[in-house]
């Protein structure tokens, strides 16, 4: 069994790699943003997404912002998302000043539904915003026909989502602009840290001019355009360089307890175990399940009994119309997967450091639950 007390959600597995390369940047003295572990990084991350382009931020809802900004959209524009996502999305269209319109999720892959997208476009709408939500890739093909029929740009929000496959292809590579985040419980980590990947050079270009406060090249400390301070430090990408070395082995350790969590907790009533399409390749950033009424607790009793046996778990996000923040902009509205979805569940630990034994006793804990009332 586990030699750990406590099961966390999840912890960074950092090793000698990281270690040397930041003990070089500091030796080099370039630990800001210049250095040459910056470029490294950037060049092997969209190059394992299938990508020209990468740009390396200071977080995930950093890139989200940059990338709503190079694509034009600002006060007036619409951007269609889930509501079942984290707020940060919602965030970073509302301070270019567009506004987010949303679109249900779809039981299937519990992303954003294609076949919902068209009823809500209008004049104003400008991109679709796709979230890939707990790291199952959403159905692709529909979302971009839309896209190509309206003239609107897609956005990948693959925060949670690296080395996820739609069809063969993975996250980063599928629409015009995608995003990720390096916190420290994604399946790789900078610690804090993001990254906008495109095909497009001028986005691409447009990203780098902007995140680094939009300085023009002909003159120094000249401004033309809003530029901002996004920039990822030597030290935090030479933490990625050496991650990304390790990003097929964390892709395989959390699909192995995926499989062996599915293997434990099939069958058992009430559960409902996370999707993976036919057409997809789900990295699991977290397993994710459902707990309904016939479990005989409900979610909420649920994680509390898992906790008080020293396991972490923690509920789904709360969909977008029902955050405080949102309420009366969309007051009346209602998403009833995203609801369902939000009240219903739950993540169990999936860090690249969890062990099969430790899955067994989560499992067990589990059953043992349902086995008490």
């Amino acid at each position: 069994m586990s030699d750990r007390d406590f099961i966390p959600m999840a912890v960074p597995v950092l090793g000698n790699k990281e270690l040397e390369y930041v003990t070089e940047a500091v030796r080099s003295g370039w630990i800001s943003s210049q250095g040459r572990y910056v470029s490294e990084f950037e060049e092997s991350f969209s190059a394992y997404c299938g990508v020209k382009y990468g740009i390396a931020v200071t977080s995930g809802t950093t890139a989200l912002h940059l990338a709503l900004v190079v694509l034009g959209i600002g006060p007036g524009d619409e951007v269609i998302i889930p509501p079942l996502t984290h707020i940060a999305c919602a965030n970073m269209i509302t301070l270019t000043g567009a506004r987010p319109v949303l679109v249900d999720c779809a039981w299937d892959t519990w992303g954003i539904d294609p076949a919902k997208i068209e009823e809500k476009i209008t004049s104003r709408t400008k991109a679709i915003m796709v979230i890939h939500l707990y790291g199952h890739p959403v159905d692709m093909d529909p979302v971009l026909e839309i896209a190509e029929k309206y003239g609107l740009y897609v956005i990948e929000d693959a925060a949670e989502a690296h080395g996820a496959e739609y069809k063969g292809r993975r996250t980063g590579s599928l629409g015009h602009i995608a995003c990720f985040s390096f916190y420290a419980n994604k399946i790789i980590t900078t610690g804090e840290g993001g990254m906008i990947v495109t095909d497009d050079p001028n986005l691409a270009a447009k990203a780098r001019k902007l995140r680094d406060q939009a300085y023009e090249k002909e003159r120094r400390f000249w401004h033309r355009e809003l530029g901002f301070n996004y920039r990822m430090t030597n030290l935090q990408a030479a933490i990625g360089l050496a991650q990304i070395e390790k990003i097929d082995q964390f892709v395989n350790i959390r699909r192995r307890n995926a499989h062996l969590y599915n293997q434990l907790l099939n069958g058992i009533p009430g559960l409902i175990l996370p999707p993976e399409a036919n057409w997809a390749k789900n990295v699991y950033w977290m397993y994710s399940i459902l707990v309904d009424d016939s479990f005989g607790m409900s979610r909420d009793e649920l994680i509390a009994y898992l906790k008080s046996r020293n396991i972490d778990a923690r509920p789904f996000f709360y969909p977008v119309h029902l955050q405080p923040l949102y309420a009366d902009q969309f007051k009346g509205e209602s998403y009833p997967v995203a609801e369902e979805l939000s009240s219903k569940g739950m993540n169990l630990p999936s860090g690249n450091e969890l062990t099969e034994d430790e899955v067994r006793r989560i499992a067990d804990t589990i059953k043992s639950a349902r086995g008490g009332r």
